[in-house]
């Protein structure tokens, strides 16, 4: 089975979960509550679903030739911005899944201090990650340059 096809999946998800995320963030400043929950919990579905065909889409990398990686080609600047990118991508993205499932159930808990003050550093990052994700993804495949 060819699952090549996840990782333009999977681009189309991240873009949805920042679409969520924004407009979950444009509706608890307008004091929409019940809006926000649903966009949040949303933009937490999206964003698992994503992570599960990510880690999908490396096991079957790693069954068809060792290899799970793909390798970026730019030189220069451009590959300099390119692991920038990806290691803040990469460190910031094991903190998402912990920092949504706090801020999701602190919300349905009506916890709102606690949920506020974690929200006001937990979504500029689960929202950096989730760009981030789009501009590698971008990086990688569209305008990945030819190897050299």
């Amino acid at each position: 089975m060819d699952l090549s096809f996840i990782p333009h999946f999977n681009v189309g998800l991240n873009t949805l979960a920042i679409l969520c995320l924004v407009l979950g963030f444009v509706a608890i400043r307008r004091r929409n509550i019940t809006l926000h929950r649903n966009l949040m919990i949303s933009a937490f579905a999206v964003s698992a679903l994503f992570l599960v065909l990510y880690v999908v889409h490396k096991a079957w990398r790693a069954t068809q030739d060792g290899d799970i990686h793909t390798t970026y080609n730019g030189q220069g600047a451009l590959q300099i911005a390119y692991y920038l990118i990806l290691i803040t991508h990469l460190v910031l993205a094991m903190a998402v899944p912990v920092l949504a499932i706090m801020l999701i159930w602190l919300g349905l808990k009506d916890r709102r201090e606690k949920h506020r003050r974690i929200a006001r550093w937990g979504f500029p990052i689960w929202l950096y990650v989730s760009v981030t994700g789009v501009i590698v993804y971008l990086m990688l495949y569209p305008f990945n340059p030819p190897p050299a």
